[in-house]
Parts: C-alpha cells; structure tokens; sequence
C-alpha cells in the first residue's frame, strides 16, 4: 500500500537525488549536486521555505513534491504551489501523483487558511501536463513569466 507522507530529515539524500534525476530530465539541466542537496535540506531547517511529502511503498520513496506557500491578498490565505514533483520512472503512470495530489488537496479542504493549490510546468513537459489536467487541475487563468539570473 503506497503511503503519502511528510518527509522526514533523513530523506534529505533521497529528495537531492529525485530532484537532480529530474532536473536532468525534464530540462536537460545538469545541477550542482552539493547545492541541490544543501537547498533540500534548507526546507528542512526553515519550514517557511516549505515542506516536502514523499510517497513510499514497502518503505521504499517512489515520489516526492515540495509545497510552497504564497500569500493571496485577494483571498486572504495562503495558496499552496505544487514543485519538484518526481515520481521513479517505473512508478509512473500508476496514478502516484494523483495520490500525493488529493493529499495536499484534502489538507486544502480541511483548513481556513489555504485558498487552493497552484504548480507551474515546463511548456514542453506534454506528459505532465496530462497528469495535471485528469487530476482536476487547469491552465485556464493564467500564464508564467519569469527572470532568473544565472
């Protein structure tokens, strides 16, 4: 039975791995894995840079996303951003985004304080945005724009 779950410090390793896994794949990016690992663990020291959840089957990590938080003026509450999500590519397609997905949204559903939930994806990223889109989630409001510096 696959369980979703709060991360826990000693998934740190784990997650740095998922996230450069998928960094590479999904945008053919090449982190620094000594960065990646210390921006991990920074969540774990800060909880107001955000929480990860983890799916695990026989105690096993299959999938992983970072919750972030952002403050909504217009609704006065917090709104939930969906990031990082990776799930191990021999898990994929068996519905483990969908699971981790209703959690964060059963939590939504259960609070005063958080207006909804929100995730940003690559254009060219077709698949994941197929999974998105079966589990109830839209495009139809707004477009990303962005500067990052290097």
């Amino acid at each position: 039975m696959i369980k979703i779950e709060k991360a826990q410090r000693d998934n740190i390793s784990k997650i740095a791995d998922f996230q450069f896994s998928m960094a590479f794949e999904t945008e053919s990016l090449q982190l620094n894995y000594e960065v990646l690992k210390a921006g991990v663990e920074a969540v774990f020291n800060d909880s107001s840079k955000g929480e990860y959840f983890v799916a695990e089957l026989d105690n096993e990590i299959i999938g992983v996303l970072l919750i972030t938080k952002e403050w909504s003026d217009w609704r006065n509450k917090q709104v939930y951003w969906i990031q990082s999500v990776y799930v191990l590519p021999e898990h994929r397609g068996k519905g483990i985004y969908t699971l981790m997905y209703n959690h964060i949204k059963n939590i939504v559903l259960n609070s005063i304080h958080i207006a909804g939930v929100r995730l940003y994806v690559d254009k060219r990223n077709t698949v994941a945005q197929k999974v998105y889109s079966v589990s109830g989630m839209t495009n139809e409001h707004y477009e990303l724009f962005e500067w990052m510096k290097d």
